[in-house]
């Protein structure tokens, strides 16, 4: 009902002004722009939504499906179009083609939706067909299209296409398309696109293209393209293209062309393509191209080219320029080339060396530096000189 006498209006204004006071400020100021197509006509048949008005000029108090409420307004379950500046409290969610924003506060017992959510959501269960925006909590927080703010989710927060802010879900947190922010799930964290931010899971973490940011899972870390930043997995850390940054994993870490940066893996560390910076693994490092830099595994290195400090028990390559500390074997094929030092029980050059080798045994198809062992052999020295104890050298 609508009160008409200046008294009865006086009176209503006053009792209201405080609960609107609170509520409706917060919403108007973001509401300029995106709700003036909403609000620049209150629906004139508001009683056939089955509404009671308790407002003067729609700033009051609602009870029903009012069309437009600047204060409270509280509702079984809304319907039709409706614009809510203010607390907005509903039973269930909407019923099917609603067409309602909320800016203020949408309150839900124990579910609410709207089709836009801007400022504070709470309930157990909190949807937006399109947009949520601002301070969501609940069991299950979700938007059609985008979420912005922060949600807070008993089981999991998601978005259809794009969530930035912060997400914390018991069980996961995820997005159709992108994600910036910090994330947290308590069994995974994922984007259909892109990851840029802050994310931490249970289990699993990765998006379909790129990790750019620090992430943290238990069992793995993965990107479809590019993986980027500081990436901790208790077992696997991997990308379709490259990972780069720190990267720290239980067991492997991989990539479809480079690794570059610091990277720990448990038992290996491989790459489609090269292998750069410090590489450190509990068995092997291997790459289809290059392994440069500072480069330590438990029992073997190679790839067709090697640069850089290798410490490890065994190692290999057909282009090797370093330093090699490998106590066990050291292979170079034939047609390959050494240059530098290496300390290994067997030094196997079936190429060309350049610089010193030290070890039990030393060989080298053609030598252009000296070996330092117990048999050494020069296959471009003539005669005795070919095998040597202790020395050999050729210039």
């Amino acid at each position: 009902m609508r009160f008409a006498t200046p008294s009865t209006r006086r009176r209503l204004t006053r009792a209201t002004a405080f609960v609107v006071a609170l509520a409706a400020p917060l919403a108007r100021v973001s509401a300029q722009s995106t709700a003036a197509r909403d609000t620049t006509h209150a629906a004139p048949d508001t009683a056939s939504y089955g509404a009671l008005h308790l407002t003067v000029h729609d700033v009051g108090i609602a009870i029903g499906n009012a069309r437009h409420v600047d204060g409270i307004r509280l509702n079984y379950r809304d319907s039709g179009h409706y614009v809510v500046h203010g607390l907005n409290a509903t039973v269930w969610t909407t019923y099917p083609h609603a067409d309602g924003l909320v800016q203020g506060m949408a309150l839900g017992v124990p579910l609410t939706q709207a089709r836009e959510i801007d400022g504070l959501g709470v309930g157990l269960g909190l949807g937006a067909d399109e947009n949520l925006s601002g301070l969501a909590v609940g069991v299950g927080v979700g938007a059609g299209k985008s979420t912005r703010g922060i949600m807070i989710a008993g089981l999991g927060a998601g978005s259809g296409g794009d969530m930035v802010g912060i997400a914390i879900g018991g069980l996961g947190v995820g997005a159709g398309r992108n994600v910036r922010g910090i994330l947290i799930g308590g069994l995974g964290v994922g984007a259909g696109e892109s990851m840029t931010g802050v994310s931490i899971a249970g289990l699993g973490s990765g998006a379909g293209n790129r990790v750019r940011g620090l992430s943290v899972a238990g069992l793995g870390v993965g990107a479809g393209e590019s993986l980027e930043g500081v990436s901790v997995a208790g077992l696997g850390v991997g990308a379709g293209t490259s990972v780069r940054g720190l990267t720290l994993a239980g067991i492997g870490v991989g990539a479809g062309n480079d690794v570059v940066g610091i990277t720990f893996g448990g038992l290996g560390v491989g790459a489609g393509n090269r292998i750069r910076g410090l590489t450190v693994a509990g068995i092997g490092i291997g790459a289809g191209s290059s392994v440069e830099g500072i480069t330590i595994a438990g029992v073997g290195v190679g790839a067709p080219r090697v640069r850089g400090l290798v410490v490890s028990l065994t190692a290999g390559g057909e282009n090797v320029k370093g330093v090699l500390l490998t106590p066990a074997y050291v292979r170079i094929p034939r047609d390959g080339s050494f240059t530098g030092f290496s300390a290994s029980a067997f030094n196997h050059v079936k190429g060309t060396q350049h610089g010193l080798t030290l070890g039990i045994f030393n060989f080298a198809h053609e030598l252009h530096g000296v070996q330092l062992g117990l048999l050494n052999y020069a296959g471009n020295n003539h005669g005795i000189a070919k095998f040597l104890p202790f020395v050999n050298a050729h210039h």
